[in-house]
């Protein structure tokens, strides 16, 4: 019970802390009130959250069995989203429209899909709401403005993403001749195969535990020790690594602006 209470204590808080500052940032000061002083502001923070709980719990009222709206999440409406937060790192035309666009596609197609196919599994309507999502991403892309050459640089020099990012590259390794682009690709996939592995051992050692399954919780560790081994060794000592060559860069980029 203390396991399941705080699974969902973090899911509820991280929502209910994250739709004031969603909807206040993005929403408020830039389309309603852009001069509402601090105060204000917290305020609206106070009356969305607020909203935020009562309108999920009368939701809740609706819901009549809890694994088929898990089911439209986990297997539908990420479908929706998935294709604007990959490319959001990936590609650097990808801007601010496109992942509205992609979103909001995404999230009505993950709707309309489920009241066309009532009787199909959640989970076959991934493959399809992902391709309106990425369709949704590009298009409202290329119809927008590319974001500022400047901050794109500055993105790239400061996290160095792998991906389609050739054209800023250039303009980068350009301006600052002591910017090595991201060759580590090979790693981070391994590395997120990896770590797939091990937060999945993670979930299913508790439930191994509840039903009192021996031999699969025991291997179950051990697969959870073989992974993190794994992870200390090739991401997380190659990861203050890189920290540490990025920080030297980033120190010469300051002092050569500064100069």
């Amino acid at each position: 019970m203390a396991g399941l209470l705080a699974a969902f204590m973090s899911t509820f808080a991280s929502t209910v802390n994250a739709a004031p500052a969603y909807l206040v940032n993005d929403v408020y000061l830039k389309y309603i009130n852009p001069e509402a002083s601090t105060k204000t502001q917290i305020r609206a923070s106070y009356l969305i959250s607020v909203l935020v709980v009562v309108i999920s719990t009368v939701i809740g009222f609706f819901v009549e069995n809890i694994n088929s709206v898990l089911q439209w999440i986990v297997s539908a409406l990420y479908g929706g989203y998935i294709a604007a937060n990959l490319l959001k790192w990936h590609w650097w035309r990808f801007n601010g429209n496109g992942y509205f666009w992609g979103m909001l596609v995404g999230i009505l197609a993950a709707m309309i899909v489920s009241q066309f196919f009532p009787n199909t599994l959640p989970l076959y309507y991934f493959p399809l709401l992902m391709a309106v999502s990425l369709i949704g991403c590009i298009v409202g892309t290329l119809v927008t403005e590319p974001t500022d050459e400047d901050t794109l640089i500055n993105f790239y020099v400061r996290v160095r993403p792998w991906g389609f990012w050739g054209p800023i590259v250039k303009k980068a390794i350009a301006r600052y001749p002591q910017v090595e682009r991201n060759k580590n690709f090979k790693r981070d996939m391994f590395n997120v195969v990896i770590g797939i592995i091990w937060q999945l051992s993670l979930t299913i050692i508790p439930m191994y535990i509840v039903i009192k399954e021996g031999l699969p919780l025991f291997t179950s560790i051990l697969v959870l020790g073989i992974t993190t081994l794994i992870l200390k060794k090739n991401w997380y000592d190659k990861m203050n690594k890189d920290e540490e060559e990025y920080t030297k860069v980033l120190g010469e980029i300051q002092l050569e602006e500064n100069k």
